[in-house]
């Protein structure tokens, strides 16, 4: 009885006290209480500017585009392919080179599903591959890092090729450097720097990643798997980013950040205009607008934004949809699965600039 007495006494005692957002829930209060009596049009006015900002790319390119499409297809194309063998392609390839640098072999799976689908296709079929193969948890990070260094559709990639020629600048040392390259080099680095947790693994200490599904199962069921990918995390991810671009623009603050990344874009030898679409937007839409622009244009620049843009932007992605996708596939949790797409971008922004400035006289006919 005197147990309970003292413990209800600690609750109230505890209760008494203000929490720290109490006192900004009081703040909200009052703050609402004179919008609505002194400006009550603000309230609309911001969540009409939000509304403005997350329905062109919600509705516009991710529900009534080919986008949205893609995504489905790319996961009804991944599923198909893993289930003829893909995978267990892949890794006979790697596993020589992963056993000499004594890294997982299937580190680099996500990378490689992601050029032939989608990013989020990447992450939900290779998730399951790397615990499968019992990868440590900073080989997952590894495997994250590297996904961010590829286009994460096919159709950038081929876009991002019709804009170098329409500059005239030789494709082929740029593919090689800045989209197959990186899949051995960036798990190197990393092994050997930040993710050092790795491990030599023999062909014969690997299972088989083929799944045994019927190929009519295999079809449908991935359907509905990209169907929920869109729906469920794809679009929440993207409105939740777009919803604080809206507030910034609102406030009068997005303009000053958007003039500033533009500069720093230019800096970096980076188109800023399509640079700014693939990091807020689509890089398939990026590249398409590169192929547009006057020929006038520094060619680094080009180089630049070809390289930005064949990564795992934009930002709705790195912020969003790989910490959601990786969480529920993979050992890793939201924050290790964030904190590793930000490295993989940092590493590809750095890329991207010193291709930029480095090889650019050496593509240009």
């Amino acid at each position: 009885m005197e147990k309970n007495q003292t413990s209800s006494f600690k609750t109230k005692a505890s209760r008494s006290r203000w929490h720290p957002f109490e006192v900004i829930g009081i703040v909200l209060v009052i703050v609402s209480l004179l919008i609505l009596l002194f400006s009550p049009h603000s309230l609309s006015n911001f969540f009409n500017t939000i509304i403005a900002e997350v329905k062109p790319i919600v509705v516009d390119v991710f529900l009534t585009s080919e986008i949205g499409i893609a995504i489905i297809i790319s996961v009804i194309f991944g599923r198909l392919i893993e289930r003829l063998g893909f995978t267990d392609g892949l890794i006979r390839i790697f596993v020589p080179i992963m056993k000499w640098l004594k890294i997982n072999p299937s580190v680099i799976i996500p990378s490689v599903y992601n050029i032939l689908g989608d990013i989020n296709a990447a992450g939900k079929i290779a998730g399951p591959v790397l615990v499968k193969a019992k990868a440590t948890k900073a080989e997952q990070k590894i495997a994250v890092t590297t996904m961010i260094q590829s286009p994460q559709s096919f159709a950038t990639l081929v876009l991002g090729l019709i804009a170098l020629s329409a500059f005239n600048i030789n494709a082929f040392p740029l593919i090689i450097l800045s989209i197959f390259l990186p899949i051995i080099v960036v798990p190197w680095i990393l092994s050997v720097t930040i993710y050092r947790d790795t491990k030599k693994v023999d062909l014969e200490n690997l299972p088989r990643f083929t799944p045994k599904t019927r190929f009519l199962e295999t079809i449908f069921s991935s359907a509905r798997e990209g169907a929920e990918l869109l729906f469920l995390i794809i679009i929440p991810a993207v409105a939740a980013v777009f919803f604080f671009i809206g507030a910034l623009r609102f406030f009068g603050i997005w303009e000053v950040i958007e003039s500033s990344l533009s500069s720093i874009l230019t800096v970096l030898s980076i188109e800023p205009a399509t640079g700014i679409v693939s990091i807020l937007a689509a890089p398939t839409l990026a590249v398409a607008q590169l192929a547009e622009l006057s020929s006038s244009v520094d060619p680094r620049l080009i180089v630049g934004s070809f390289v930005l843009a064949n990564s795992g932007l934009p930002l709705s992605v790195i912020f969003g949809q790989i910490p959601a996708t990786w969480k529920e596939v993979s050992g890793l949790n939201e924050r290790e699965a964030l904190v590793a797409s930000i490295i993989g971008m940092i590493i590809r922004i750095a890329t991207a600039c010193i291709l930029a400035y480095f090889l650019t006289p050496f593509l240009v006919g």
